[in-house]
């Protein structure tokens, strides 16, 4: 099949990779203009870019995306997986058979910009890929082909996301294979099932520690690598990149250090303990809390968080 491919994050990457790998012909990539990252805003190129370049496609990085922005190209089908634009009607209806998307949830659920992040948040043992058919609204077109995935008890939204991406494309493919022998079948959406995901803020970073430990640890994963997920030591603001919900009762009020070791630290909750695992200080590398510990002792009864424990 001829392609337009439509992508900027490196989730959608082994989408495109498959494709091509599969002999489907993408007859054009389009991703978002390349953007000034990191402290020294330097500018940079997306990821799909980046794999776009090395597999010889050809590209397109329209500010506002737009049936004239993409040139006289002709294709049979398209596929969306995390381009971070709406797709207006005049392109939806560019290829002749529509326009899929690539989607890491089970769908109707997690409809949005960061389904994966609030997989984890709600603590969903199952989350998925689901193929379906763009139209104007919100991930809300019919599925072609929705398959479950597990969620381990260790997943950050980095994590999980890099196996979605490759798990998605895997789907991709074979729902190209299914509409090309004519046995793929349109799957309307429950509307009354569905929920939304919408992209993460900063405001959403600070613990509060008057939460259960569970929530804390969750927000902890699905945080990671950002926002981030923030509390303080004092000056020192922490991002805390991996925790776990002990199974034990809280002796102190909340946001308090009940022990700090080499096995991490244990900060008290409105319910059960919080023990950190690994963490990094503003300005520094991420790391274990023994190795913070050798250069900050903390003693117990130490409150994290000040006022907003």
């Amino acid at each position: 099949m001829r392609v337009i491919f439509f992508g900027t994050s490196a989730f959608a990457v082994p989408s495109l990779e498959r494709l091509v790998a599969s002999g489907h012909a993408v007859v054009l990539c389009v991703t978002q203009p390349d953007k000034p990252k990191g402290r020294g805003l330097n500018v940079e190129a997306s990821p799909v870019k980046q794999a776009a370049l090395k597999l010889s496609v050809p590209l397109a990085q329209p500010e506002r995306l737009k049936r004239e922005s993409l040139g006289p190209v002709q294709a049979d089908i398209g596929v969306v997986a995390a381009y971070g634009q709406l797709i207006r009607r005049d392109v939806l209806d560019l290829p002749a058979q529509g326009i899929l998307g690539v989607h890491p949830s089970l769908l109707p659920r997690h409809r949005g910009a960061a389904p994966v992040a609030w997989a984890l948040l709600n603590g969903d043992p199952l989350t998925g890929v689901t193929i379906f058919r763009l139209n104007e609204r919100l991930d809300a077109g019919p599925m072609l082909r929705t398959q479950a995935y597990p969620v381990h008890e260790t997943d950050t939204t980095e994590t999980l996301t890099e196996r979605l991406a490759l798990f998605g494309a895997d789907q991709l493919i074979l729902t190209l294979s299914d509409i090309a022998e004519g046995l793929a079948k349109d799957a309307p959406q429950d509307d009354s099932a569905a929920t939304l995901a919408p992209k993460l803020t900063k405001e959403q970073s600070r613990i509060h520690w008057k939460k259960d430990a569970p929530a804390i640890a969750r927000q902890v994963r699905a945080l990671w690598p950002w926002p981030g997920a923030l509390t303080e030591l004092g000056d020192t603001r922490l991002k805390i990149a991996s925790a776990e919900a002990l199974p034990v009762n809280a002796s102190g009020p909340p946001g308090t250090v009940l022990q700090a070791s080499a096995a991490g630290l244990d900060i008290a909750a409105g319910s059960g303990v919080v023990r950190i695992r690994e963490l990094q200080p503003a300005g520094k590398r991420r790391m274990s809390a023994a190795a913070f510990l050798a250069g900050h002792p903390i003693a117990p009864g130490t409150c994290l968080g000040g006022s907003h424990a």
